[in-house]
C-alpha cells in the first residue's frame, strides 16, 4: 500500500510544477509571432518589387517620349525595362509588355488586364506591341509573374497565385509620341 501511496504522491508532484509553462507559451506563440515576421518581410519584398517595376517602367517610358529610346521590338523594349527592375530573378522569362495607342476621340483603354507569362505553357499569348504614330497617346503595360518566398504569402497577403504559384506584378504608363 505504501508504495502505490509514493507514486501517487509522486505523480501529483509532477503534475503540479510549474517549469514548463514558458515552453508551453513559446510553443504555442512562436508560430504566430514567426508567421506574421515572415508574412512582414514578404510584403516588403512584393511592395519593393512593385515599385521597381514601376520605376523601371516609368525610366523606359520617359526615354521612349524623349526619343533616347527607339526599340524596334517589344523584346527590346523588355529588356530595357528589365534592367532597371534590379532584383526580379530571370526578369526576361516573366515580364510581358503590351504597347497600345489610344484613340483621341473615344479615349477608350484596354478593358482587360494585361495577360502575363504562362509558366507552364510552352508557348505565351502574342501581345499587342504597337509603337504608334507621332502624337499618338500611347499606354504601355508590363507584368511581371514572381515566386513568393514564403508558403504564407497567399493566406496572408490574399494574393492570388497562378497555376505556376507565383503572383502577379503589373504596372502601367501613358505618354505621347513626339513629331
Amino acid at each position: 500500500m505504501r508504495r502505490g501511496a509514493g507514486i501517487k504522491k509522486r505523480i501529483g508532484q509532477i503534475w503540479k510544477r510549474e517549469e514548463g509553462n514558458a515552453t508551453i507559451e513559446f510553443v504555442i506563440l512562436f508560430p504566430a509571432i514567426m508567421t506574421l515576421f515572415l508574412s512582414a518581410f514578404e510584403i516588403s519584398i512584393y511592395l519593393a518589387r512593385s515599385v521597381l517595376l514601376e520605376r523601371a517602367l516609368d525610366i523606359s517610358v520617359r526615354q521612349l517620349r524623349l526619343g533616347t529610346l527607339a526599340p524596334k521590338t517589344a523584346a527590346e523594349l523588355r529588356d530595357h525595362i528589365c534592367n532597371g527592375t534590379l532584383i526580379f530573378p530571370d526578369c526576361i522569362a516573366a515580364t510581358t509588355i503590351e504597347l497600345t495607342p489610344i484613340s483621341t476621340s473615344t479615349w477608350q483603354f484596354p478593358a482587360n488586364t494585361i495577360a502575363c507569362v504562362d509558366r507552364n505553357a510552352e508557348i505565351q499569348p502574342a501581345m499587342n506591341v504597337n509603337f504608334g504614330q507621332a502624337n499618338d497617346v500611347m499606354i504601355v503595360r508590363a507584368c511581371t509573374v514572381l515566386d513568393p518566398f514564403f508558403a504564407t504569402t497567399p493566406w496572408v497577403m490574399g494574393l492570388p497565385l497562378d497555376a505556376s504559384g507565383g503572383y502577379n506584378i503589373a504596372a502601367a504608363s501613358t505618354f505621347v509620341n513626339e513629331p
